[in-house]
């Protein structure tokens, strides 16, 4: 028996340290690392469960070739020779016919390793394909309205909540998205730090907080412009930060915040008057306020702008200058490693993108040449993408060569042409760098490959060994490709020293001292120039929106998606345990939008609105507000009652960074009966 540390790949800002207990070449153990300070020696409840990932009988095991109709699931067995020959051949072909812009190569976030994502990419950089302009549908606009904001810097040390006075969680489940930084706000918590959330919904983290603030889906900057109001009205704003530290608050302060008073907010965001009041003063009496910012605000028509009103908050008291103060969104960009030498080895600087929630329309709709190969890996698009029938409609086309790699057959690898069974990171060796902690961590595999499974950084380096690719980082092992990542990297914590990143252990790269601002003034933003070149508005501001508001006067319910507890996304349905832990996929709405339809709790319903209709379990709870219809995790339809949940999604772009609007999504409910069934898409 042995025990090996290794680092969590899967799509989550903690990137703990695990120890992983191997015997005879299974994993059967997997644990937090006690050594690493954040991941502080416990593992969430999925991860837990991740050596039931490795070795679930539902693995791929070889490659396979399609032998039925696309999206029927079948397939025979090949090798991988006869699979990599086929699949050059197809590519050479049509690069003869149509040139590289023809294929698309798409590797996203399920092996969040440096080396298992970024490799692919470069692959298909210096193939000169089309490229993916990925995180559309997770995180570009909140990551772009920071930027704007903060500037391209990762914001408070999540560690430093430990001195904070107050801790608000604002549009993020922490229990089930963030539990690391959850266990240090509880032990605040229990020393006297008060703990609020923002939330629409009453969730894990907001039933066991002191206060939950349950806001209405999309008001979220007016909220923060009425806490502004309040705090300029009643002097608690630190004059002397905001003149040395920021721009543009004389502006906001005379031309938006007058129009935010508490009775105005209130009205908008459905809270009481009184509580916006009683929130702003204990925002403003709090020297070191700590807000930890979830990305789901942001997946809205206007979530750039929401972004911005709530990053600027800890500016107006001065709390981004104090250590336990400030706001937390990401850490990645304070990480700079050499990414282009693995991303981008040659290629044309630039070609064609495709936007990552505009899958559909692209596979479906573009030209000169058209998309006609697609390469997927470490993602599910059939499942996760806006308008989901339309990339299921794009990877229908008889015409359309796909190649999936993926370590289950996923919704998208049924429609493949091939399928190429893929690694878990506990099989790989890489190194991570954290996107919500400031550590960075090199790490073996603990286990060999199962069966025939390949990494991403394999089948990188073999397809361009077939194609003729020259560059280097096609044919050098694991520790060279480190080593070229590390070459002149710098951390927010000073130059970073490549013997610790090589050597296993967790490595802290936090901060010290107050927030650095990166933007072209190198102060916090509240009027933005570089918004107002881009021809967007220059201060935060909260508006209705207009196709908002048309939806809305159509269909009576307003989507929202949260991540499941067990079943945060389709990385990890291939854990039988945790899909029954999870339960069913259901759909959750207020007792009296139930009793309005006459439903009950455990029906079979039917969600709908003009793009598609689909079939969940009904849970009745007023853990959401009337007029809410919440789907927790995006659960594949072959555990649903019919379809899946991004089907009913609009591809339509947010206000700031393209980013996907799943939260700006109107439709209705009824019970699921034959005639619905015959509707179903």
């Amino acid at each position: 028996m042995e025990t090996i540390r290794v680092v969590c790949a899967h799509d989550c800002p903690d990137m703990c340290s695990l120890l992983a207990t191997v015997e005879d070449g299974r994993v059967v153990r997997i644990q937090g690392d006690p050594d690493q300070s954040f991941t502080a020696g416990f593992a969430c409840a999925k991860v837990n469960r991740d050596m039931e990932l490795v070795h679930s009988p539902d693995r791929l095991k070889t490659p396979l070739r399609r032998t039925g109709p696309k999206g029927a699931g079948e397939f025979a067995p090949v090798s991988w020779d006869a699979a990599l020959d086929e699949i050059t051949a197809r590519w050479q072909a049509i690069i003869a016919e149509s040139g590289p812009l023809a294929i698309l190569g798409y590797a996203y976030s399920a092996h969040q390793g440096q080396l298992n994502r970024g490799l692919l990419l470069g692959f298909f950089h210096a193939l000169g394909a089309s490229r993916l302009a990925a995180g559309t549908v997770c995180d570009t606009c909140c990551e772009e309205a920071w930027n704007l904001t903060v500037g391209p810097v990762g914001g408070a040390d999540p560690e430093a909540v430990d001195d904070s006075d107050l801790i608000v969680s604002w549009g993020a489940d922490l229990a089930a998205t963030n539990v690391h930084f959850w266990a240090r706000a509880e032990a605040a918590r229990r020393r006297g730090v008060k703990v609020v959330v923002i939330d629409p919904r009453r969730s894990r983290t907001a039933r066991a907080a002191d206060w939950h603030l349950p806001v209405r889906i999309g008001t979220d900057a007016a909220l923060a412009l009425g806490i502004m109001h309040i705090l300029v009205r009643d002097a608690l704003a630190d004059r002397a930060y905001i003149a040395a530290h920021t721009t543009g608050f004389d502006r906001l302060e005379a031309e938006v915040l007058p129009r935010f008073s508490p009775e105005r907010v209130a009205a908008i965001t459905g809270l009481a008057a009184a509580d916006i009041e009683k929130f702003a003063a204990l925002y403003g009496a709090g020297r070191r306020s700590f807000i930890r910012i979830g990305e789901g605000m942001t997946r809205l028509a206007r979530g750039g702008e929401a972004l911005r009103a709530v990053a600027l908050l800890p500016g107006v008291t001065g709390a981004y200058g104090r250590r336990g103060g400030g706001a937390l969104l990401m850490t990645a960009a304070s990480c700079e490693l050499d990414y282009a030498a693995i991303r981008k080895p040659s290629g044309p600087a630039e070609t064609r993108t495709v936007n990552h929630l505009r899958l559909g329309d692209a596979l479906l709709n573009f030209a000169d040449p058209p998309i006609r190969a697609l390469f997927v890996a470490a993602n599910n698009p059939a499942v996760t993408c806006p308008e989901a029938n339309k990339v299921r409609a794009g990877l229908a086309r008889e015409d359309l060569f796909t190649v999936v790699h993926d370590p289950f057959m996923t919704a998208t690898a049924r429609y493949a042409d091939f399928v190429l069974p893929a690694t878990t990171y506990l099989e790989t060796a890489d190194l991570y760098r954290a996107y919500g902690t400031y550590y960075l961590q090199s790490a073996p595999a603990a286990v060999a490959p199962q069966g025939e499974a390949r990494s991403n950084f394999q089948v990188a380096q073999e397809l361009a060994r077939r194609l003729g690719l020259s560059d280097p980082v096609f044919r050098e092992g694991t520790e060279a490709l480190i080593g070229r990542l590390l070459h002149g990297a710098k951390t927010a914590a000073g130059p970073l020293d490549p013997a610790a990143a090589r050597s296993g252990k967790p490595v802290r790269i936090a901060p010290q001292g107050g927030q650095q601002f990166r933007t072209p003034s190198g102060r916090l933003e509240f009027y933005s120039p570089q918004m107002a070149a881009m021809g967007l508005p220059p201060m935060p501001d909260w508006q209705p929106d207009p196709e908002e508001m048309r939806d809305g006067a159509r269909w009576p319910l307003r989507l929202l998606t949260a991540p499941g507890y067990f079943q945060a996304h389709t990385a990890y349905s291939g854990v039988g345990f945790l899909r029954r832990r999870e339960g069913q996929p259901c759909c959750i709405v207020h007792p009296d939008e139930a009793a309005r339809r006459g439903l009950a709790d455990g029906d079979k319903v039917r969600l709908y609105n003009e793009r598609a209709a689909i079939g969940l379990v009904l849970r009745v709870s007023d853990e959401v507000q009337p007029g809410i219809v919440l789907v927790p995790g995006q659960r594949p339809d072959n555990e649903t009652v019919a379809g899946t949940v991004n089907m009913l999604v609009a591809d339509r772009y947010t206000d700031i960074g393209d980013g996907a609007i799943y939260q700006s999504t109107f439709l209705d409910l009824a019970a699921w009966d034959d005639a619905a069934k015959e509707a179903r898409p």
